[in-house]
């Protein structure tokens, strides 16, 4: 598929399945796979910084992010995802949702301090382009956490698998270790990343094993970057 073709059929199937992800996504931030990332993110990130939460999904996330005190615009490709986020706005200070396209986002150059790009990149036809666009949109020295589905996580065997059957995917999955190596090649600096363990893996047990292969057993893999400042 071109990434024309590549996106209208992400929108297509994302907006059929907001209504089950809806179901889970609470829990998901709350007490799963998810729980972790805003006190990873508030650990480097300032308070009160301007944040593209990209993929926002229903807001979940989003809405975390700003009751953190982060000023959040949500952006996704679902129109119906975006309905369901923009509710949580309502009451909310520092908080509003936008449709749109990850390889245009809706921001002027440098405008955000800092971006939240939650296992979307791995859904986008041209995963480098997206990372350039954001990289467009953030403040030099500014920051991104992205998270990447570990080699045997679920969403992997449902969404890519298909591909070698010869299916049409929407899943463009990459390792964690190509994410990190494609990042530090096209204008990011590592600034953290951490593990989430898939279900039933004791991380405080694997002490002595490597980076790659606590990565193998991950349900994903959070990295924390920064935009590196050019004299």
């Amino acid at each position: 598929m071109n990434i024309h073709t590549w996106h209208k059929e992400s929108e297509k199937e994302w907006d059929i399945f907001a209504p089950m992800w809806v179901k889970s996504s609470h829990d998901m931030w709350e007490t799963g796979s998810r729980k972790t990332i805003i006190p990873f993110f508030a650990e480097y990130v300032p308070e009160g910084s301007k944040v593209a939460d990209i993929g926002c999904g229903d807001g979940v996330g989003s809405l975390k992010l700003a009751k953190a005190g982060f000023e959040v615009t949500g952006v996704d490709l679902s129109k119906v995802m975006i309905d369901f986020a923009e509710g949580k706005a309502a009451h909310q200070p520092g908080l509003s949702f936008i449709q749109g396209d990850f390889n245009a986002l809706p921001f002027m150059d440098e405008e955000m301090d800092a971006a939240m790009v939650i296992n979307s990149l791995e859904y986008t036809g041209d995963p480098l382009l997206v990372m350039k666009e954001i990289l467009r949109v953030i403040k030099p020295g500014g920051y991104a956490c992205f998270a990447i589905l570990g080699p045997t996580a679920e969403p992997r065997k449902k969404f890519s698998f298909p591909r070698l059957l010869g299916d049409k995917v929407i899943m463009n999955t990459m390792q964690p270790w190509e994410f990190e190596k494609m990042a530090m090649n096209s204008g990011w600096e590592m600034v953290a990343d951490i593990g989430v363990a898939k279900r039933g893996v004791d991380y405080k047990k694997l002490g002595h094993f490597s980076k790659e292969l606590k990565q193998a057993v991950s349900f994903m893999w959070l990295f924390l970057l920064q935009k590196e400042v050019v004299d």
